[in-house]
C-alpha cells in the first residue's frame, strides 16, 4: 500500500498493492512503534535544512529500507538513528527510550568495513563481544564470535587478518560482528555498494537468511532498487530539498511502499514474481520524476 509520509505536498499516485502476508506488528500489537522518529530535522546551513519535519516507525523485526539521490539525508538519518549525530530538532526514540548517543543496542555496518587491520577475523569480533559483555569468560566469547562467523560462511577464514580476505569477506566480517553483539536494531549504510554484483548478490542472501533466522529490525540505506524490493517489508522514498518559486523546500520522506511481495522470496527468481515490475517501475518513476520536493 502507499501512502502520504512526507511534507513535499505530492500526492501519491492511486496505485496499491493488497498486503500478501500480514506485518510483524499485525500478529503482535507488542511489537509497534518499536523505533519512533518524530518530526527529525537536520541543518548545516542556516535556514536551509537537508530534511525536515521527518517522521516514521519500525515496528520490532521489521526490515525497512530507505532510498532516493545523493544529498537527500539517507546516511544523516542514519547516523542520528546510531546517535553519531545530534538533529537540530525532532526525537529518536528505541523500545521507549529516547536515543542519546552511540549504543551497543545498535549495530552498525557502513558500506566501509571500518575493521581492525592487525587483528584477525575472530579477534576483530571478540573485541566487539567483550565490550558488550565485559563479564564472559574467554570460551563464553569464542563461542559466540565462532557461532557468527559460521553464519557468514567464513570458519574457515577466522584466524586470518583483514589484508587477506577478498572485499566481500571483509564485509561478512563486519556484518558477523554487529550481529554477534546481540543488537536490538541493525543500521546499514549501503553495506554491499562497493562489492561486485555477484559477490553483493550473495551476500544479500545471506543477510536475509540471518535477519529471518534472529527476527532481527533492520534500518538499511541503499540506491539499489532491486536490493530494496529483495530485503525490505517496507520502503521509504525520500525526496531532495530544493529551490522552487515559493523558495528553498527541505527533504523529506515523500512515500512509503509496502512490499507486499512473499517474503520468502530470493534473488534469483524476484523477476518472476507477480507484481515485482509495478513495484520496480513505481519506485524508479519516483526516483526519475518526483524526487526533488514540491515536485509534482
Amino acid at each position: 500500500m502507499l501512502s502520504d509520509a512526507g511534507a513535499s505536498g505530492w500526492t501519491p499516485a492511486d496505485t496499491l498493492w493488497a498486503r500478501a502476508q500480514p506485518t510483524v506488528a499485525e500478529k503482535d500489537p507488542a511489537m509497534q512503534g518499536f523505533l519512533k522518529i518524530e518530526g527529525l530535522s537536520r541543518a548545516f546551513s542556516p535556514g536551509k535544512p537537508v530534511f525536515a519535519d521527518v517522521s516514521f516507525a519500525l515496528d520490532r523485526g521489521e526490515f525497512v529500507c530507505v532510498i532516493g539521490h545523493s544529498g537527500c539525508g539517507k546516511t544523516t538519518i542514519l547516523n542520528v538513528l546510531a546517535g553519531l549525530d545530534t538533529a537540530s530538532s525532532g526525537h529518536v526514540f528505541m523500545d521507549g527510550r529516547e536515543v542519546a548517543g552511540p549504543s551497543l543496542e545498535r549495530g552498525v555496518v557502513f558500506q566501509g568495513h571500518a575493521l581492525m587491520p592487525w587483528l584477525t577475523v575472530r579477534r576483530n569480533i571478540a573485541f566487539a563481544v567483550e565490550s558488550r559483555w565485559p563479564a564472559w569468560t574467554r570460551a563464553q566469547v569464542n563461542e559466540q564470535v565462532e557461532k557468527f562467523v559460521a553464519m557468514v560462511g567464513l570458519t574457515p577464514a577466522i584466524d586470518k587478518k583483514p589484508s587477506q580476505l577478498s572485499g566481500g569477506m571483509k564485509q561478512r566480517v563486519g556484518i558477523a560482528r554487529a550481529f554477534a553483539i546481540s543488537p536490538k536494531m541493525l543500521l546499514l549504510d549501503e553495506p554491499f555498494g562497493a562489492l561486485d554484483a555477484l559477490t553483493r548478490g550473495t551476500i544479500q542472501d545471506e543477510l536475509m537468511g540471518i535477519v529471518r533466522e534472529t527476527q532481527q529490525t533492520v534500518f538499511m540505506i541503499t540506491h539499489d532498487v532491486d536490493e530494496a524490493i529483495l530485503l525490505a517489508d517496507r520502503i521509504l522514498l525520500m525526496s531532495n530539498g530544493s529551490e522552487g518559486a515559493a523558495g528553498y523546500v527541505p527533504g523529506a520522506i515523500a512515500e512509503t511502499v509496502t512490499n507486499t511481495l512473499p517474503r520468502d522470496r530470493h534473488r534469483a527468481g524476484l523477476h518472476h514474481l507477480p507484481g515485482y515490475y509495478e513495484l520496480r517501475n513505481h519506485i524508479v518513476d519516483f526516483l526519475v520524476t518526483r524526487a526533488r520536493a514540491g515536485e509534482h
